[in-house]
């Protein structure tokens, strides 16, 4: 605080008498002259500069692993990499362009970084022939690891560059097919352009539309009648429940076809359904859909009912179709032929389908055919779960669907012909294999089958005997059967 203007208020302040006044006027001026020695001191001038030295002497406590920088020269940043390359033994920098590397050439770091290029100093120093021979190996290791991670990383950019290619061919494709051929489906289904696209894959938007047409509704199935159809085996399925028995009581002598097709096994076939898409088990987001079209074809075709591996064709139809649509398409696509054949356990007509097949399959893959039957491998062994859910639960759901489509256009034949396409692709594995791993692998096909090598080798499969197509030979089979 600064002093008063006027001595004489600070003395009266003060108290009263003149020694008092001098007294505070004395007391004043000593006040006065103190604060303001105490501003114009630099007290922490001295400090401050001890701080600074301090700071560069002190070692520090390396909080968060941070050290205070030493009192050193600054060295020239060539001067520090000569050393670094001295220290190393690479007195010679690489020509400019060795260093220029492509994205996918990386040094590979499984065997660069887990490798002392310096010995320890515990242990004797090499000899000069140890250390080059030493030095070799590791260039050699270095060499092949590289080698095999471009090799990885041309495989990987192939896939996506084929990936890439072929997403436009569909979205081109499906252009195709939503303004040309949709709209004008009888007249241009049959055309060469049309069958050629439909060989290389109908792309999925609009899949399910031309399975639809391409299997058609012969059964003249309305949504209306699905939904009556419907409406009784949630009947049935209450009663199920509340009595723990269907209605039509299953006794002793009842058929394999009664039996199956009991609500219990539907509940059961469908919780094993793609199991790994989690969508047809119970609480995904498909199950009721699944259950009830099931359900509604078992009232619809009780001379059929149900059999194991329905369950995963009416999947793929719901994948790909409104419900009611899914419904129409299952139960044509079940009244065919072959399919009706097999659901219904005709065994003279599988065999008929048998005997065809291993026509053609002598016709093509000979050596295959007598190392089969040498083993009395009989086509029912693996045939009947790929017929049953047409591919589907065999070969990875993608690659079924393609099957679907070429199957939508050429019918029963195609899916035999598709048996022989998979036969040639692991025909040299199964020549080395006998009875027993030969039906554990074709029941278990693996997983890595491409699209690109099934087509491929299906297309190199003729379906021609002596003159003779699929459905003379067929016939003729019906025929051979009939007489015996």
């Amino acid at each position: 605080p600064e002093p008063p203007d006027d001595p004489a208020a600070g003395a009266h302040a003060a108290g009263p008498g003149s020694e008092q006044g001098d007294r505070a006027k004395r007391l004043s001026g000593i006040a006065g002259s103190s604060f303001a020695e105490f501003f114009t001191r630099n007290f922490f001038t001295k400090r401050t500069k001890e701080l600074k030295t301090g700071i560069h002497s002190a070692p520090g406590w390396k909080l968060f692993g941070k050290v205070p920088p030493k009192e050193n020269l600054q060295k020239d940043s060539k001067i520090i990499q000569q050393e670094y390359e001295a220290r190393i033994g690479k007195l010679c920098k690489p020509a400019p362009q060795a260093t220029r590397r492509r994205h996918f050439e990386f040094e590979p770091l499984s065997t660069t970084a887990l490798i002392l290029e310096d010995r320890p100093s515990n242990l004797p120093a090499k000899s000069s022939e140890e250390a080059l021979r030493h030095k070799q190996e590791y260039d050699e290791m270095v060499a092949e690891a590289k080698k095999r991670e471009i090799k990885e990383a041309h495989r990987r950019k192939k896939i996506m560059k084929e990936r890439f290619k072929q997403e436009e061919n569909i979205a081109s494709a499906m252009v195709i097919w939503v303004n040309e051929i949709l709209p004008n489906w009888e007249n241009m289904r049959s055309t060469r352009r049309v069958r050629e696209l439909w060989w290389q894959g109908i792309p999925p938007s609009v899949r399910g539309r031309v399975w639809s047409l391409a299997v058609g509704n012969e059964l003249n199935i309305t949504p209306e009648l699905y939904e009556i159809f419907l409406s009784r085996a949630k009947e049935r399925w209450k009663t199920f429940g509340e009595t723990g028995t269907e209605n039509d009581t299953e006794d002793a002598g009842a058929s394999l076809a009664d039996r199956e097709a009991s609500l219990e096994l539907i509940k059961l076939d469908i919780s094993r359904t793609f199991p790994s898409l989690y969508i047809f088990q119970k609480g995904g987001p498909y199950h009721d859909l699944l259950h009830s079209v099931l359900g509604a074809y078992t009232c619809y075709r009780p001379d059929v009912g149900y059999v194991q591996g329905m369950s995963f064709i009416a999947a793929v139809l719901i994948l790909n179709l409104e419900e009611a649509d899914a419904f129409i398409a299952f139960a044509n696509l079940l009244n065919k032929p072959c399919q009706l054949a097999f659901f219904r356990v005709d065994h003279s007509m599988m065999l008929k389908y048998f005997a065809a097949f291993e026509v053609f399959f002598e016709e093509n893959l000979p050596k295959l055919f007598h190392h089969f039957k040498s083993y009395n491998l009989t086509p029912d062994i693996y045939l009947i779960d790929w017929i049953f859910t047409l591919y589907s639960k065999s070969l990875p759901l993608d690659l079924a669907c393609r099957v679907w489509d070429v199957f939508c256009r050429d019918g029963e034949e195609f899916l035999f012909r598709t048996g022989l396409g998979i036969l040639r692709i692991y025909e040299d594995i199964l020549l080395q294999m006998d009875f027993i791993h030969i039906a554990q692998f074709l029941t278990k096909l693996p997983e890595d089958i491409t699209s690109e090598k099934l087509f491929s080798c299906i297309t190199s499969i003729q379906m021609q005997n002596s003159n003779k197509k699929w459905a003379q030979v067929n016939t003729s089979g019906v025929c051979l059967i009939n007489e015996g």
